[in-house]
Formats: structure tokens, sequence, C-alpha cells
């Protein structure tokens, strides 16, 4: 069992607290010129922005969630000494800033009030705020460069932190332009008596790991991504810790796609009852995962096996049940890359989407959720959705996922498309060449008969039709050493 305070052992219990970033005058620092540095494709409209956050955390309220803001919690943080310490000098470690500009900014920030210097740590500080500057670094800055970058991403809560059981973790995010956001959320941990003996699971490193990538499929049991945003270092530290503290037995390692609508494993799967899973199918038919599990002389890693297999068997249960995302070769990448997969459980039967996911939401709908569509135009056009804006802080437990009939029989379509999957991976096919169509879904008579996992699909509601899982591969394994 975990707190209602501080404690997340799931992606589905009723969400009690929630840490959020409203945007702010970080986006208003944006230029043309440094947009892309920053990682925006356009630049932001900031009073949108805002609005659709406000409606957002609205919505949250008005189902009992209590709403943290960062900038709050920082600007508490930094009355602290030691925090304003470690505040700035996790700016100051810039070797950007040279030794003569280091030294006056270090002076100028120390000068601020609680209140100033959170401003300056998350907007930035620009040359022309800075109006003592002078020496050779500062002379050389253009009107464009930051002397403090500024963090337009923060609004993405998710990446920097999240909790596992009772434990927050703080990421390492791999953009140079998000590398200060984990910095902030560690002052804030730290030093805000709000989580005054709360204890860390991990700390910001060289091993790259985003929280968008971490899924909490049930208690104990991860998926990770593993991709373009957390590396196999990451994760490899992110298991031994999990498992050290007794917060995981199993990690489904899951190898995702490099292009950007895959970027974290949120993107393309969303948990949102223990053993249902909203995904498209391109993905879930095609996605593998590694599971990962302890031994006392390091981690066992198992050879790949698809996602939803390993999954039901991570978490003792016969099948998952998949809200399938739409075989519409138009809608399904539009909704992906409108994050329509990354919404937000709030309690069982419970979510919040953005209202431009429309097919995602009708889907949902017709599967038995109750969804709160919320305005997200500005904000998805950051590549985020809903639960990437939030990071739970407190969950209830999540109830255990119900057991099902045997589907991994009569599967051997799903085994061959996994087997030509592999078979052109190893031949060196470009990773956007075609492959071959997920098999058709399967009347659901027959697929009642041979006990296949249960699929709710666009355009196939009103038939009630389903689709196959897997058949059970080779569980065989190979060893892996544990670092450290």
């Amino acid at each position: 069992m975990v707190s209602h305070a501080h404690g997340v052992d799931s992606e589905v219990g009723t969400l009690r607290t929630v840490l959020v970033h409203r945007p702010g005058a970080e986006l208003k620092k944006m230029t043309l010129r440094c947009r892309e540095r920053l990682l925006f494709d356009t630049m932001p409209w900031l009073s949108r922005a805002q609005q659709e956050h406000d409606a957002f955390t609205s919505a949250l309220r008005g189902h009992g969630v209590e709403v943290l803001y960062l900038t709050e919690l920082l600007q508490d943080a930094l009355e602290y000494e030691t925090a304003r310490a470690d505040a700035i000098g996790s700016v100051l470690a810039d070797p950007a800033l040279g030794e003569e500009l280091r030294a006056l900014v270090h002076d100028h920030l120390e000068a601020l009030s609680p209140e100033a210097l959170a401003q300056s740590l998350i907007a930035g500080l620009s040359p022309a705020e800075f109006r003592t500057g002078r020496g050779v670094v500062f002379e050389l800055l253009d009107r464009h460069d930051f002397i403090i970058e500024p963090l337009p991403n923060l609004v993405f809560t998710r990446d920097s932190s999240f909790w596992i059981g009772d434990r927050m973790a703080v990421a390492s995010l791999a953009a140079p332009a998000r590398r200060r956001e984990p910095e902030l959320l560690s002052v804030i941990y730290r030093h805000h008596p709000r989580f005054a003996g709360a204890r860390s699971l991990y700390q910001p490193g060289p091993e790259q790991v985003h929280g968008g990538d971490v899924l909490l499929l049930a208690p104990g049991v991860l998926a990770v991504g593993v991709g373009q945003r957390t590396g196999p270092a990451g994760l490899e530290r992110l298991c031994r810790h999990a498992f050290d503290a007794g917060l995981a037995h199993t990690v489904l390692a899951v190898p995702i796609d490099q292009r950007s609508q895959a970027a974290h494993l949120d993107t393309i799967c969303t948990v949102l009852d223990t053993g249902t899973v909203l995904m498209h199918p391109a993905v879930a038919y095609t996605l593998a995962a590694h599971t990962i599990l302890p031994r006392p002389d390091g981690m066992r890693v198992s050879r790949p096996r698809p996602f939803l297999e390993a999954a039901a068997q991570a978490l003792g249960i016969d099948r998952l049940r998949l809200i399938d995302a739409g075989l519409d070769p138009v809608s399904g990448p539009r909704e992906q890359g409108d994050e329509g997969h990354n919404a937000l459980v709030i309690a069982p039967g419970l979510a919040v989407c953005h209202e431009r996911n429309a097919e995602t939401i009708c889907l949902l709908e017709a599967a038995g959720l109750t969804v709160i569509a919320v305005p997200g135009s500005e904000l998805a056009s950051r590549r985020g959705g809903p639960r990437g804006m939030a990071c739970p802080v407190g969950r209830d437990p999540a109830a255990t996922a119900p057991a099902g009939p045997d589907p991994f029989h009569h599967a051997e379509p799903i085994r061959a498309l996994f087997r030509a999957v592999a078979e052109a991976g190893a031949a060196g096919a470009h990773p956007d060449a075609d492959v071959p169509a997920a098999p058709e879904p399967v009347p659901l008579p027959a697929a009642a008969a041979a006990g296949w996992p249960a699929v709710t699909r666009r355009g196939d509601l009103a038939a009630g039709q389903h689709r196959s899982s897997a058949e059970q591969q080779d569980g065989s394994s190979h060893e892996l050493a544990q670092a450290g």
C-alpha cells in the first residue's frame, strides 16, 4: 500500500495529487532563431497555452485531484539557503559562461528574491536583461543567445520526474535544452517541506532516462521504452535501483521507433486499466519486449517476445484487453501524432484526453470509459498530451487485473508477422520500410471459441470483433551481469 501523500504503484489508481507546470514567460523568450534548439517546431502562443493548461488543471481539481504547481514549489524551496545554493550551482556549472561572467551571474542570482530567482531559473536570462554583464564571453553573446537558457518544455512534468511506489525518480533528459529541468525537480524534492522524508529512487546522471518512457503496468511491473530518449544504460540503472528497493519484480524493456511520433513509450501506449491498454495496431502487433528479472548475481534478460504477450505474463493474466486505435492509414497516424494515445487516467474508468483526438475519444467511450475532453491544440503542438503534462505524486493502490482464458493458441498469423518483421530487421531493412499488415480481425464467434483477446476497434464496435494476441514464444533468456 502506498500513501496518498506520495506514492504511485500504477497508471490507473485514483489520482490524488499531481505535479504540473503552467506555461509562462519561458515561452515568451522564444525566437525564430532559437526555437529549433529549444525543441519547438513552431512559435508558441503563450496565452492560448495557458488557457488550455488552466482548463486541464480545472478538470483535475473538479474530480478531487490536488494540483501542485512546480513554480510555487520551487519558490517555496528557494527560501532555504541550501536550496538556493543547489539551484544557483546548477546554473554556474555551465562551462560556456567562462570565469568572469560566471562570477557576475553568481552575484546577480544571489541578490534575487525566491520569486525572482525561480523566474530566472525557469524563464532564463538574456544578455539584454543582464545589464551588469561585461567581459569577453558577455560581449560576444548574440542578442538571440542566453546567459541562462529558458525551459519551455518544462510543461511536460512527466518527463523530468516520476514516482515508483513511495520513491521519486528524477530523470536524466537527453536533449541539451532540457538537461536543467531535472535539476529544478531535485531542488524541490530535496528541500521543499512537502517532500520531507521522501526517498529517492533515481537521480540525474550520465545515463539517460525519461519519465515518458516509464509505464507502471501494475504494482511491481514496469514497462520502459528504450530509444532516442531512454538508453539501455539508463534502463539498467533504473532496473537495478527498482529491484534493490523491492519496488519492482519485473521490468519489460521495450525498444521503440526512433521517429519523432514515437519519441516516448507513452506516445504509443496508454494504460487505461490494469490489463487494458490503448495502442495503434501497427504498433501493438509489432512491438516487442525483453523481460528483465532480478537475480542474486545480476539481472536476467529474456529474448524479445511480443509486447502484449510479455505484458500479460508479467501481470499474471492470460491476456491484455487491447483498445485498438484504428486501422485507417490516415486518421490512425494523425491521432498518434496529436498524442491521442497519451491519455491521463484519473480514476478507474475515467480519463482525460485532448478534445482534438475525437476518434480516440469515441473509441474509449465505446469501450466503457468516461472521457473528460479538454482543449489542447496549442499544447498538443508541442508533442505532448495530458499524461505528459502531469506527474502523479499520489494515487490510490491499483486493483488486480482480471484473468481470462488462454489467448496464445491459434495465433500463427501474429507469430508469422513477428517472424517477418524480425527477418526484415536482420536483413538490414530501413526502419521506415513497409512491414506486413496486421492480420484481419476474426469475427466474434470464432474469436470467442478460440479464446482470443478482446479488442475494441474503430469501425468494428457494433460487430464486436476481436483480434488475436501472439502465440507464446520461446522464453529462453540470457544473462546480463549487474553493473556496479
